[in-house]
């Protein structure tokens, strides 16, 4: 019997494009767990199929598919095929997507209509910025990113006040997020978390639920990963990002860095920070 093929993923900054990563990856056996990104998630599929599940929908996107994934929504993901997926990731900063939205004439960053697109010409456009990208052309990787943005948006999302008020039951969770997220290190325990937002601890938890997929605990450790790449971007060493983000350890942080991420902290930390690869397939 053949032996699986290995996972392989390798993640780099946009060469021309401040606030975008990039991620080229071949998944078969790795299982994204349940997690958020504070950037957009933009994933073409090379081939094979990507199963996730996304706002209580699970989505099975093949070749020329884009999976789309806002900013702060809690996603997996898995091979739906024995072969895996091959697929390359554009991840960029909300700011980014909000000023393409506005070069056509949204308010600001847009919400998409749906979770996946079969848009062929478009997914083209996304990778060839992507390729251009990897080789370490900065024109063309910045204007075929920035085209690729303004040809997504303009067909499969929609102009949303982001800002605009939010049910109460929304706010509340949205405030312990908050204070999760500025207490990593040291979080508060549940009731003293819902006390602080005003309910109790079972309606704290359950809106968590409802509203992320996610019970507190797990919410944070996702921000916690979240952190950690912003962290690690930056050169900060992992021995010293696992404490700064509140695991017990560097083997902690590599526990959940790499379920969520799919590679290690140092390997992602060497793709970031390292020069762009080359040679794009």
């Amino acid at each position: 019997m053949s032996t699986p093929p290995r996972d392989t993923a390798r993640y780099w900054r946009h060469p021309g494009l401040p606030g975008v990563d990039l991620l080229k990856a071949h998944y078969v056996r790795h299982a994204f767990t349940p997690h958020t990104h504070d950037a957009y998630t933009l994933a073409v599929i090379e081939s094979g199929i990507e199963v996730y599940d996304y706002k209580g929908t699970t989505h099975r996107v093949g070749r020329d598919g884009i999976a789309l994934v806002e900013p702060g929504v809690v996603h997996t993901g898995h091979a739906g095929v024995p072969e895996g997926w091959r697929y390359r990731v554009l991840y960029p900063d909300e700011a980014v997507v909000a000023d393409a939205a506005r070069d056509i004439g949204m308010a600001g960053a847009p919400l998409f209509t749906d979770s996946s697109a079969h848009a062929p010409a478009t997914a083209e456009v996304l990778r060839a910025a992507h390729r251009a990208a990897e080789r370490g052309d900065r024109l063309s990787a910045s204007t075929l990113t920035r085209q690729a943005l303004h040809r997504l948006l303009a067909g499969h999302a929609t102009d949303s006040a982001r800002a605009a008020a939010a049910p109460a039951p929304r706010r509340t969770v949205a405030e312990a997020r908050e204070i999760l997220r500025s207490a990593m290190a040291d979080p508060p325990s549940l009731e003293e978390l819902a006390e602080r937002v005003g309910v109790s601890a079972f309606a704290l938890l359950r809106a968590f639920r409802r509203d992320l997929g996610l019970p507190p605990h797990a919410y944070l450790n996702s921000a916690r990963v979240e952190r950690a790449r912003r962290l690690l971007a930056e050169g900060t060493p992992p021995s010293e990002v696992a404490p700064a983000v509140g695991f017990a350890d560097q083997p902690h942080l590599t526990r959940h860095f790499k379920r969520r991420t799919g590679v290690p902290p140092g390997e992602f930390q060497k793709g970031i920070l390292g020069a762009v690869p080359g040679g794009a397939d």
